[in-house]
């Protein structure tokens, strides 16, 4: 099928290329601005929900080349803990990254497999071409979705409609060439690093977001930050040299296989395009003192890391990872970019210093001690609009019809932007066929926490996804994303298609019914060992299946070879049976708390509560809030920004705690005096 649309590209490319002028008469329902990870998201679901939508991209490679959109612009690599909770998310909401990685991954693995499924992070490490002819295979496909090459000068702003919220209305866009405009209904931008972006190597300043890709004009900025007042930020990112792969001596570097059967990141696949025997390695090897000494020497010629602009912090560069931590030896991921690539990715070793220093530092490390460098790293620094401005659903507050995703909500990372990107697309295409827009909890997926976190709370640094920022996670699982957007998408927000949803419900139906079956199923104990005599089973008098399955020592293959007939229909969800079987209790308790929440919305809160000193587990930021604004009852509590739903039960507990102390205190105390009455002399 992908081979089928790629020999279409040809005549796409003739669609691509349109001049703009073609367009100015045309009335879109949704332009997206930017063809990143964020902006194919944002416009492919702009189509899915109905929109007649336009992406702007920046260019279009000649000489048989594809355009940009879809280009894996930093690392080679999808997913991981929490983020590919994300891709999940995405892929349930029928986004495009998710079969995109089970088309382009090269190797494949689980992290954090020793814990819990529920904070299991699936990764992949990429072919960057093959990534990219996936997305343009997709873009191409996509029904009501028009792509131009061109760069958007600015906003068209006009007055505001005096029925809806906001101060300004988006009309459309105004491209730098010729000058001419596109109007819209909804615009989305997904600038990436591109708003006034600067990049940075050694001591060179020159304008851009990416090497090799032309800046952006200085209009944008202009008009977001004069014309719309809009709270703006400065951030930077970087990325490593790119190593000659030929040149890396492997046999000092440990070697880390992939997993052996490749799990895919879409609920669409039951298997990857890569098959397992074709997958590449890793290697891991670790920085050394020299590497310390060749950054502290060249830091008078770096002035990327001198300067106070926010970095990402759980991303850093191997300049400030050795600042901050000196002494350490840090560790350095070897990559493949692709099957056929002669290049390796250094996880890692993202640093601005001048070329010929970033040769002397990776030299430093054994594997890489005779090294050549394809393309030397770099920084970059760029505006960002500070997302406490913008609704759930991603929506500027002040101006009507524009819509914010991916890096310029102050983001980092491929899933973010992704997540962020489709769920800004949803929604201007809502707005622009005058349907409500909608927000996502953070109690329901990944993508809510996200959205929550950034327009309740703001960013001070770069944003990445972990999966302690959600308070659900037992519910907030990678295995179950289907059955918790899926539906929703569909039935409620329509960017999911019939067929992913008719499977999502096959999956749900089938889930149930075996769950169903395995509690009906009750067994003695004496039974039991009897069918499982390498399990060790409590002595009880008996035991369901379900409370069987639940055992850490029980398979799915164990339960499968000892009730064949019960469980063979349900084989192909046998590891989505066993993770539903240990985590409903938990998930079924976090849902009485959320349900304990909505009746007790109108219980009285203390107005002597002493917030700051409460004996309970809330973070100071909440605290905080809670003592300033002082709110009088716990609804009113969970309707301010940055209070988490996991707070809320904290301050239920605590409130309804104290008040049954309180009335135990108070009957005690009638007693003493009932009795003190009788004891009295007449």
């Amino acid at each position: 099928m992908l081979a089928k649309k790629l020999s279409h590209l040809k005549s796409f490319r003739l669609v691509v290329s349109r001049h703009a002028s073609l367009l100015a008469n045309h009335q879109y329902d949704v332009i997206v601005v930017g063809g990143g990870h964020a902006g194919t998201e944002a416009a492919a679901a702009a189509a899915r929900v109905g929109a007649e939508t336009l992406l702007v991209t920046q260019k279009i490679h000649t000489i048989g080349k594809s355009f940009t959109p879809g280009a894996l612009s930093c690392n080679p690599s999808l997913g991981g803990v929490g983020k590919g909770h994300l891709v999940r998310e995405v892929d349930a909401l029928d986004g495009l990254c998710g079969r995109a990685g089970d088309w382009a991954g090269i190797h494949f693995s689980i992290l954090n497999r020793r814990k819990g499924p529920a904070v299991w992070g699936p990764r992949a490490q990429l072919d960057r071409p093959r990534y990219r002819q996936f997305i343009q295979s997709e873009l191409l496909s996509t029904p009501r979705l028009t792509v131009v090459e061109g760069s958007v000068e600015e906003l068209i702003v006009s007055e505001a409609n005096p029925e809806k919220p906001g101060t300004h209305k988006i009309t459309g866009i105004r491209l730098t060439a010729g000058g001419q405009t596109i109007s819209a209904t909804s615009v989305v931008l997904t600038t990436g690093t591109f708003l006034s972006g600067s990049l940075f190597m050694g001591q060179t300043n020159t304008p851009g977001g990416r090497i090799g890709d032309a800046p952006s004009s200085a209009g944008m900025s202009h008009t977001l930050r004069e014309r719309l007042q809009l709270r703006m930020g400065r951030l930077r990112t970087g990325t490593p040299p790119r190593i000659v792969k030929d040149s890396v001596d492997f046999s000092l570097a440990d070697l880390h296989p992939p997993d052996s059967q490749p799990t895919p990141f879409s609920f669409l696949n039951t298997k990857t395009h890569c098959k397992p025997e074709d997958q590449l390695p890793c290697y891991l090897t670790h920085t050394t003192p020299g590497v310390e000494k060749v950054v502290r020497e060249s830091l008078h010629l770096n002035c990327h890391i001198q300067q106070d602009t926010k970095g990402p912090r759980y991303c850093p560069s191997i300049e400030s990872r050795v600042l901050r931590f000196p002494g350490r030896k840090h560790q350095v991921w070897l990559e493949p970019e692709g099957l056929d690539s002669d290049l390796l990715y250094p996880q890692g070793l993202s640093m601005t210093m001048p070329p010929d220093d970033q040769l002397s530092l990776i030299r430093q490390i054994p594997p890489m001690h005779k090294a050549e460098i394809h393309t030397p790293g770099y920084g970059v620094q760029y505006d960002f609009v500070c997302p406490t401005q913008l609704t759930p659903a991603l929506q500027v507050k002040s101006t009507q019809g524009l819509f914010l995703a991916g890096q310029i909500n102050g983001t980092t990372g491929y899933e973010e932007a992704a997540a962020q990107g489709l769920w800004a697309g949803v929604n201007a295409a809502r707005a622009a066929l005058s349907m409500p827009t909608m927000a996502l909890s953070r109690t329901e997926s990944y993508i809510g926490v996200l959205v929550d976190d950034l327009v309740t709370r703001g960013v001070t640094e770069p944003y990445r996804m972990f999966t302690s920022r959600a308070e659900f996670r037992t519910s907030l699982r990678p295995d179950n994303a289907d059955l918790r957007l899926t539906l929703k998408g569909f039935e409620e927000v329509g960017c999911v298609s019939s067929l992913r949803y008719q499977k999502a419900v096959k999956v749900r139906d089938s889930l149930e019914d075996a769950l169903a079956a395995l509690q009906s199923l009750v067994c003695s104990t004496t039974v039991w060992k009897r069918m499982l005599p390498d399990v060790h089973i409590s002595d009880n008098k008996s035991v369901t299946g379900l409370e069987l399955l639940r055992y850490n020592e029980v398979t799915p293959e164990m339960m499968l070879s000892a009730l064949p007939e019960l469980l063979e229909p349900y084989k192909e969800l046998s590891q989505r049976l066993k993770i539903e079987a240990v985590y409903r209790p938990h998930c079924l308790l976090q849902k009485k708390e959320m349900e304990r929440i909505q009746r007790e919305e109108n219980m009285t809160l203390p107005q002597d509560l002493d917030y700051l000193s409460l004996p309970i587990s809330l973070s100071q930021e909440v605290r905080e809030v809670l003592d300033r604004v002082r709110p009088s009852t716990l609804g009113a509590a969970t309707r301010l920004q940055g209070i988490t739903p996991a707070a809320i039960v904290h301050l239920l507990n605590y409130v309804q705690q104290s008040e049954r102390r309180r009335k135990r205190a108070y009957r005690a105390q009638g007693q003493d005096r009932k009795e003190l009455i009788i004891d009295s002399p007449c």
